[in-house]
C-alpha cells in the first residue's frame, strides 16, 4: 500500500533528487569534497528517492515525464525507481532515453551504481545477453561500477574485433578496473588497433595489470598529443614509471606554453618535492595559481584553506564563461573550487618545514607513498587526492581492484569499516 501522495511534494522530490544527483556528479570529481561530505549530499538524494518511492505510481510517473527534458539527473531518478520496480517496461523506456547522449548514460549507469548488487543480478544478466549493444553497454558498465566480474562475457567482448567501439572499449577499461590478469596479453593484441578508445583503454588496463613497458609506450603517444579526449593517460603515466623516468617527459612539456597547466598538475603527479621551488613561482601567475596550490598540496600535504595559507583573488581576474554575448568561451573554470594561494605564506611555510622532504622521492599529501599512506588518504582525503590514492593503491597491489571512489558515500565508509 502506497501512501496517499500530495502532487506538488511528489514533484519537489523528483526535482530535488534529479538537482541534488546532478551535483554529487560534480562533487565526485570535485577538489573541495571529502568521503563525508559526500555522503551527507548523498543522504539528501536519498531522502528525496524515498519521497518518491512512498508516493509509488504517482512517483514514477512524475518521473518519466521528466525524462522527457532528457538529462542525466532526469534519468537517474526514473532509472532508479524502473530498477527497483523490476518492471523491465519501465527499464526499457529509460534506457531509450539515456541511449540518446553520452551524458544520459552516465546517468543510468551511476543507478545501477547506487543501488546495492544483490537486488541487479537477474537485470544485468538480462542487459548481458541482449541483443542491443548499448544494453550490453550498460550491464557491463554495472558490473564494472560494482567491481563484478562478469566472466567469460568480458572474456569475448575484449577479443572480438567486430564489437561495437564504445562496447569494446568499456570492456578493455573493466579489465583493468577488475584486475582481470589472464586477459593481459589480449590487451597487448589492441596496442596497435585503429581506434583510439581501443588503444587507449587497453594500455591504461595493461598498466594496472603490471606492465611497464610497450603500455607505458602507448600511453605517451596520447600523453604528447595533449588529447583532451583522454586526460587519464598523463596520471597512468607519471604514477606508474619509475620517477627518474617522468622527468624527461615534464621537460618535454615545458617545452610548449599551452602545456602547462598539463605541466603543473604533472609534477603533483610525481610528488617529488624538487619540484615545490618551482611551484610557488607558478602560483604567482593567476591562471596558474590555484592549480599550482592543489600539485603543491599533492605533494607536502598542505591545506592551503585550513593552515591560512590563501591569498585574495586577483583584482579584475576572469574566468570561466562570462556574460558578455560575444564570448564565446562557454568552459566552466576548473579551478573554481580551488583555495587562491598566496606565494609569500606558501614560501614561509616550506621554508620552515622542506627539511622533511627528501628530493628524488615520490610523496603523497607529506608522506612517502606506501599502501597505509594510500588508505589513509582513501579515507581523509579530497575527492581528487582520493582518485590519485586508488590509483596508486591499485598500481602497488597489481591482484586488487581499482578502488571506486564514486560509489555511494555510506557503501564506501562500509567497506573501510570491513577492512578496518
Amino acid at each position: 500500500m502506497f501512501a496517499a501522495a500530495i502532487p506538488h511534494i511528489v514533484e519537489q522530490h523528483a526535482e530535488e533528487a534529479a538537482f541534488l544527483w546532478f551535483l554529487r556528479n560534480r562533487a565526485v570529481n570535485a577538489p573541495h569534497y571529502k568521503l563525508s561530505e559526500l555522503t551527507r549530499l548523498d543522504n539528501r538524494v536519498e531522502a528525496h528517492l524515498d519521497g518518491l518511492r512512498i508516493a509509488g505510481p504517482e512517483g514514477w510517473n512524475l518521473c518519466e515525464q521528466a525524462l522527457e527534458i532528457g538529462e542525466a539527473g532526469e534519468v537517474f531518478t526514473a532509472g532508479l525507481l524502473a530498477l527497483e520496480s523490476k518492471n523491465p517496461q519501465k527499464l526499457a523506456k529509460v534506457a531509450s532515453i539515456a541511449e540518446d547522449s553520452v551524458e544520459a548514460a552516465k546517468g543510468l549507469v551511476s543507478a545501477f551504481g547506487w543501488t546495492e548488487p544483490s537486488k541487479l543480478a537477474r537485470t544485468v544478466k538480462l542487459l548481458l545477453d541482449s541483443s542491443s549493444s548499448f544494453h550490453r553497454f550498460i550491464g557491463l558498465s554495472a558490473c564494472a561500477v560494482h567491481r563484478v566480474n562478469p566472466g567469460n562475457i568480458l572474456d569475448n567482448w575484449v577479443q572480438d574485433h567486430d564489437a561495437p567501439s564504445l562496447l569494446r572499449a568499456r570492456a578493455l577499461r573493466t579489465v583493468g578496473e577488475l584486475k582481470r590478469r589472464d586477459l593481459i596479453y589480449d590487451l597487448r593484441n589492441c596496442f596497435h588497433a585503429q581506434d583510439a578508445a581501443i588503444r587507449f583503454w587497453a594500455a591504461w588496463s595493461a598498466v594496472l595489470l603490471g606492465n611497464r613497458s610497450d603500455a607505458l609506450e602507448v600511453l605517451k603517444v596520447f600523453m604528447a598529443t595533449g588529447s583532451r579526449q583522454f586526460p587519464g593517460a598523463l596520471p597512468m603515466l607519471l604514477r606508474a614509471m619509475p620517477i627518474e623516468g617522468s622527468a624527461p617527459l615534464l621537460k618535454g612539456l615545458a617545452q610548449y606554453p599551452e602545456r602547462q597547466r598539463d605541466l603543473i598538475a604533472g609534477t603533483g603527479m610525481v610528488g617529488d618535492p624538487l619540484y615545490v621551488p618551482w611551484l610557488i613561482k607558478q602560483m604567482e601567475t593567476p591562471e596558474l595559481a590555484r592549480l599550482a596550490g592543489e600539485s603543491f598540496s599533492f605533494i607536502t600535504g598542505a591545506d592551503i584553506a585550513y593552515e591560512n595559507l590563501e591569498g585574495e583573488r586577483p583584482e579584475g581576474f576572469e574566468s570561466g564563461p562570462t556574460e558578455t554575448p560575444e564570448d564565446e568561451d562557454v568552459e566552466l573554470d576548473g579551478d573554481e573550487d580551488l583555495p587562491w594561494p598566496d606565494p609569500a605564506k606558501i614560501q614561509a611555510w616550506w621554508v620552515a618545514r622542506q627539511h622533511r622532504f627528501q628530493a628524488g622521492s615520490r610523496y603523497l599529501l607529506g608522506a612517502p607513498i606506501s599502501e597505509s599512506q594510500c588508505r589513509k588518504v582513501l579515507q581523509e582525503g579530497f575527492q581528487h587526492q582520493r582518485t590519485a590514492a586508488a590509483l596508486e593503491l591499485a598500481l602497488m597491489r597489481p591482484d586488487e581492484p581499482l578502488f571506486e571512489v564514486r560509489a555511494p558515500g555510506w557503501r564506501q565508509q562500509r567497506l573501510f569499516l570491513h577492512t578496518a
